[in-house]
């Protein structure tokens, strides 16, 4: 038995004891020696608990989660609600026996007639029965409810996390082929800087290779694995780009991210953002005060045409569903051109860092 099954049986002994006192306490003086009456009056929270019981593990689970067939339910607790209130009622006659035969006359007011009898019957007894097998109804019912729901949770997570491995794939293989794509392009004309790419590459593909399998990286290390992407696709541009990269953090490495995202945004920016003959920029800013983070990109605009693939990759709607994945509801994804159509936006504002606190 684990610590939950212990506790509860100790919460439903505790809460039936509470429920058995009244019935040994507030006993009249005249019949307190009296065991016989003492074992019939504890009868009554006997009652309740073996409806409460007989609803909890059968009724309810047969006749409405499993069956749905409620009349059969109502029927079998009202029949069994009868005859324990007129078992009851007859235990109450009894007592009032023994304490005649022992010479005690009732006064007036406690005096029964078949009438008082009857309404005894249905007000103290029955209604008290029927209350005990409604609490075992709501209880039973909120328990397959929480089973339920906890059943949906675990599926949510399991689909988050394929969702996740599925995105990963699709990310890393599209960010190898570019770079590589990229240092060939540059070994044609300057073998020193294609060997430097090549380290930049290598540090690269760490990061790749160890960072982004985990649900959360060090904001420090995406910075570094920006930097590092700037630098190497400023070997391969022309002179008439200018790029601008702005990073402040805090110094103490404790904020992580989701890996991917923002990097897939500077992708996305040398896409769309530089021309091999027109003046083009690309301004990187990202920015932590270890609470939230802001990341915005702000580029020249020239979209490619539909037929051109090159630098295909995994899409704003794969950024979305990422953001989504990772920070529900807490983040805000702002982007668009701007009135003239030459530059194009993309802002990123993360407001709750501790979801993305379980490295």
């Amino acid at each position: 038995m684990n610590k939950k099954s212990t506790f509860l049986v100790i919460f439903h002994l505790f809460c039936w004891i509470i429920v058995a006192l009244p019935s040994v306490i507030f006993v009249p003086q005249r019949i307190q020696h009296d065991i016989v009456i003492y074992l019939i009056r504890l009868c009554f929270p006997a009652f309740m608990c073996i409806i409460f019981y007989l609803n909890y593990f059968w009724l309810v689970p047969r006749y409405i989660i499993s069956n749905h067939r409620k009349n059969i339910y109502i029927l079998v607790n009202v029949i069994i609600i009868i005859i324990f209130a007129m078992c009851m009622q007859e235990m109450m006659d009894y007592i009032h026996a023994r304490e005649m035969a022992a010479g005690w006359t009732p006064p007036p007011h406690e005096r029964f007639t078949k009438m008082s009898a009857l309404l005894a019957l249905i007000l103290r007894n029955g209604f008290s029965f029927a209350f005990s097998a409604v609490v075992a109804t709501l209880l039973r019912l909120a328990m397959k409810w929480q089973k339920a729901e906890s059943a949906r949770r675990d599926m949510e997570i399991q689909k988050t996390e394929a969702e996740l491995k599925n995105l990963r794939n699709q990310i890393n293989p599209h960010f190898l082929l570019n770079t590589l794509n990229n240092i060939y392009a540059l070994i044609s004309f300057d073998q020193t800087k294609a060997q430097k790419a090549v380290l930049s590459l290598s540090a690269l593909l760490r990061q790749m290779l160890y960072g982004t399998q985990k649900n959360a990286v060090t904001l420090k290390d995406e910075a570094e694995f920006i930097t590092h992407y700037v630098d190497l696709m400023r070997i391969r541009i022309s002179e008439n780009v200018k790029i601008t990269l702005d990073i402040s953090i805090p110094p103490q490495n404790n904020v992580y991210i989701a890996p991917v995202i923002l990097i897939s945004l500077v992708e996305n920016a040398f896409k769309h953002g530089i021309s091999p003959t027109a003046s083009s920029f690309i301004s990187i800013r990202l920015f932590s005060d270890g609470e939230k983070i802001e990341f915005e990109i702000r580029n020249s605009n020239f979209p490619k045409n539909d037929t051109d693939k090159s630098g295909h990759g995994i899409g704003l709607k794969q950024v979305a569903t990422r953001l989504a994945l990772a920070y529900k509801d807490k983040y805000e994804w702002v982007k668009g051109v701007d009135e003239t159509e030459k530059i194009y936006y993309s802002k990123i504002t993360i407001y709750d860092t501790k979801l993305c606190d379980n490295r």
